[in-house]
C-alpha cells in the first residue's frame, strides 16, 4: 500500500503531537465542510482530555501511520456544526448512492489521499469503501497493527466507489442545503436506475430525494415506479411540490398515479396543477380504469386528411415531447373523426408532396373508450400492433394505446 494512502479506520485512534512532539489526545472523528471543499479533510477532532478539540486543516505539519504532528497547536473546544460533515457520525456505516453502480450501498470505510504540500500535509477523500477488504479493516482496527493490517488485507480484492460518484443521503431539507447535497448523480441516470434506488430507501429518504429532485426528472423515474410506492411519495410531499411532478408526467400516467391517492389528496394535487394539464388528467379520470379511456394516453399527433409528407415533418418538429415513443400519425376530417392511420416510418421514403393519405396503413383498426382490456390486449396480439387508436363515443380520436403500455399491463399481471 502507497504510503500517499490512508483510511478512516486508521486515522481514528492516530496520536496527535504538537510543536514539541508531546501528545496532545488522538484523533476521534474527521471532518469536510463541503460548502468549502468537496473532499479536504477540514478539521480533525481529538479528545484531549475532557473535552473534544479542533485540529484545522492548515495546523497539520505531517500525516503518517505514525501519528500526526503539528506546526500550530493553538487548538480551540469542538462545537457542533450544520455545515460540517463528520466522517464517522455522518457517513460511516451510512447507505449512500452509488452513482456508477446505479445502487444504494452502505459504507464500511473511507480511503483518504495523503497530499504532501510544502508546508503541510492535507488529506483528501479518493474512495467511499463498501466491500469486505474494508469489512477486515474495520474487525482488525485497534487489535492488529496497522501495518500488518495493510499487508494481510492484500489477499482481499478491493471493493469501492469514487466519492466523485457518491451521493449522501439526508433527510433534512436544510442540512441537504448546509452540506451541499445535490441531485445531479441521480438527475444523469436513466430514470428506471432512479426508480430502483428510490424504492430502495426508507420513506422519508424517498421524500427528501423527490422534494429535491428536478421536477421532470422526478416524474420520469416516478412514472417506473410500483403504483403503491408512487402513491406513498406523493402523500408524502408538499402539496405544492407532488403537483409540479404530476404536470411533467403524461397525462394518462398522471391519471393512474392520482387514482391510487385518497380522493381528497388527489383533489388537492389538481386544485395546484396548471388548466392545462389539469384538464385533460381530469378528463381521463372520468374513465373506468380498465376500460381503453382509462388506459389511453391523450399525446398523439393528429393532421387534417388533406395533409402532406411536408406538413407532417413540420409538425413533428413542433411537438418534441412527443418523439421518442412516436410510430403513428392520424388524419383526422373538419370535426377531428378518425379516417386514417400513417407509420410513421413511412415518411422518410416519401417526397414532401406526397399525400399521407397515399401512406396509410390498412385495415384502420381502432377501438372506442369504453373497450376493455382484455379485448385491447388481443387486438394488439392479433394484428401485431404498435399504437391502438381510441374513439370517443361520437367517434372523435380521444387518444392512443401503444404496445409499451400493453406490456406494463401484462408485466403487472
Amino acid at each position: 500500500m502507497a504510503d500517499d494512502i490512508l483510511f478512516l479506520t486508521e486515522l481514528l485512534g492516530l496520536k496527535v503531537y504538537d510543536i514539541k512532539n508531546r501528545r496532545l489526545g488522538v484523533i476521534k472523528d474527521a471532518v469536510i465542510v463541503p460548502l468549502v471543499h468537496a473532499s479536504r479533510v477540514d478539521r480533525f477532532l481529538l479528545s484531549g482530555g475532557w473535552a473534544w478539540l479542533m485540529v484545522r486543516h492548515d495546523q497539520v505539519r505531517s500525516i503518517s501511520l505514525d501519528g500526526i504532528y503539528l506546526k500550530d497547536e493553538q487548538l480551540t473546544p469542538y462545537h457542533s456544526d450544520e455545515y460540517m460533515l463528520r466522517l464517522v457520525r455522518d457517513l460511516l456505516d451510512q447507505q449512500i448512492i452509488d452513482g456508477q453502480g446505479r445502487k444504494v450501498v452502505r459504507v464500511t470505510d473511507v480511503t483518504f489521499t495523503i497530499n504532501h504540500e510544502p508546508d503541510n500535509d492535507v488529506i483528501n477523500i479518493s474512495d467511499v469503501d463498501i466491500g469486505l477488504r474494508s469489512m477486515f479493516r474495520r474487525l482488525a482496527q485497534g487489535a492488529v497493527p496497522r501495518r500488518l493490517v495493510r499487508r494481510l488485507q492484500t489477499v482481499i480484492p478491493p471493493h469501492s466507489i469514487r466519492w466523485e460518484h457518491c451521493s449522501i443521503i439526508e433527510a433534512d431539507p436544510q442540512r441537504r442545503l448546509r452540506l451541499n447535497i445535490s441531485n445531479k448523480i441521480l438527475e444523469r441516470m436513466h430514470p428506471a436506475d432512479v426508480a430502483d434506488i428510490v424504492e430502495d430507501l426508507s420513506p422519508d429518504d424517498r421524500e427528501a430525494i423527490m422534494e429535491t429532485m428536478d421536477s421532470e426528472v422526478a416524474a420520469e423515474a416516478l412514472s417506473e415506479m410500483e403504483p403503491d410506492v408512487q402513491a406513498s411519495i406523493l402523500e408524502s410531499l408538499e402539496t405544492e411540490k407532488a403537483a409540479e411532478i404530476v404536470e411533467e408526467m403524461s397525462p394518462h400516467e398522471a391519471a393512474d398515479v392520482l387514482a391510487e391517492l385518497e380522493e381528497t389528496t388527489s383533489e388537492e394535487i389538481l386544485e395546484e396543477m396548471e388548466h392545462e394539464p389539469k384538464a385533460e388528467v381530469e378528463e381521463l379520470l372520468e374513465y373506468h380504469e380498465s376500460s381503453a379511456g382509462g388506459f389511453m394516453n391523450t399525446e398523439f399527433v393528429a393532421l387534417p386528411e388533406g395533409a402532406t409528407v411536408e406538413d407532417a415533418i413540420a409538425a413533428l418538429k413542433t411537438q418534441e415531447e412527443v418523439l421518442e415513443g412516436l410510430n403513428t400519425l392520424f388524419l383526422v376530417d373538419e370535426s377531428e373523426h378518425l379516417k386514417a392511420a400513417v407509420p410513421l416510418a413511412r415518411l422518410f421514403t416519401a417526397s414532401g408532396a406526397t399525400p399521407l393519405k397515399d401512406l396509410t396503413a390498412e385495415p384502420l383498426i381502432h377501438v372506442d373508450v369504453n373497450e376493455k382490456q382484455d379485448r385491447i390486449t388481443e387486438t394488439f396480439d392479433k394484428y401485431n400492433l404498435l399504437t391502438l387508436p381510441v374513439l370517443d363515443e361520437s367517434g372523435k380520436l380521444a387518444g392512443v394505446i401503444t404496445a409499451d403500455e400493453v406490456i406494463s399491463l401484462l408485466r403487472q399481471r
